[in-house]
């Protein structure tokens, strides 16, 4: 009897890995870098909300103490008793200056990942908004000037000096009020954003929705001479301060960052 002999081979199959499985191997570490490094962002970006409530809040009240409620009057004697201190003020409101323009710088590529194009309103807003800030700073600024001249001037051009403080001083005003206008805009964008895109609580997400609501109307209506502006700042001044300590505390949502990440990942390597 023949006994026919097959050759027997053994066959080592390696697994095939396609390529969604590839990309979602090569997409665990960028997804984990990518919120690690949104996570530093998040402090920093609330310690620079509470650094600019700080300042603000300080700079405000050497402000009202020298020119008055409003923090813009013209009250030349009380600018020249004080001007040193009138000085520290604008200081540090051009601090605050500087912290709205690093929002828009450091808010941006987190919120590029969810729409570029609010990102880039949001940038411009900040930018915008602190330009009209550092204008309200160079009139305040600008009123030590004139204060200095009233204090060597004879009684007839006092006057004028005098006249020239409250043109200054109301242009202050409407400079403060076109900022926190913008700022309003720029705020109604991030917190949408931060609520599509969950990365903080919807509860704290729509606070700042309502506060930058209320800010806008109310210095737009400031504006108009309804004398609400100070007083519509307060939700979202209030805000502001909150947002910061949870930003420190807790960063933005690990979620959020994740759906984030995934989605600038599938932008990246399309199927």
């Amino acid at each position: 009897m023949a006994i026919d002999q097959f050759d027997r081979r053994v066959v080592i199959e390696r697994p095939t890995v396609t390529s969604r499985e590839a990309g979602r191997g090569a997409a665990a570490p960028a997804t984990t870098s990518f919120t690690k490094t949104y996570r530093t962002t998040a402090k920093v970006v609330g310690a620079v909300y509470l650094g600019g409530f700080v300042v603000g809040l300080v700079g405000s009240g050497i402000f009202q103490s020298i020119l008055g409620a409003t923090g813009a009057s013209a009250n030349l004697p009380a600018v020249v008793a004080s001007s040193v201190l009138l000085a520290f003020g604008a200081i540090l409101w051009l601090m605050a200056v500087a912290g709205d323009a690093a929002h828009g710088v450091l808010m941006f590529p987190i919120l590029k990942q969810h729409h570029e194009r609010i990102a880039l309103g949001y940038l411009a807003a900040r930018i915008v908004d602190a330009v009209f800030i550092a204008v309200m700073v160079l009139f305040v600024l600008l009123q030590i000037a004139v204060a200095s001249a009233f204090a060597k001037a004879a009684a007839s051009d006092t006057t004028f000096l005098q006249g020239l403080s409250t043109v200054l001083a109301q242009g202050q005003v409407y400079a403060y009020d076109l900022g926190m206008i913008t700022l309003g805009v720029s705020g109604l964008m991030l917190c949408y954003t931060l609520f599509r895109a969950k990365l903080v609580p919807g509860a704290l997400a729509i606070w700042g929705l309502v506060g930058y609501a209320v800010l806008f109307f109310g210095m737009l209506s400031d504006v108009m001479g309804s004398g609400l502006g100070l007083a519509s700042s307060i939700p979202g001044g209030l805000w502001e301060a909150a947002i910061g300590v949870w930003l420190i505390a807790k960063g933005f949502s690990a979620s959020g960052l994740t759906r984030l990440a995934t989605r600038a990942s599938q932008i990246a390597n399309p199927r």
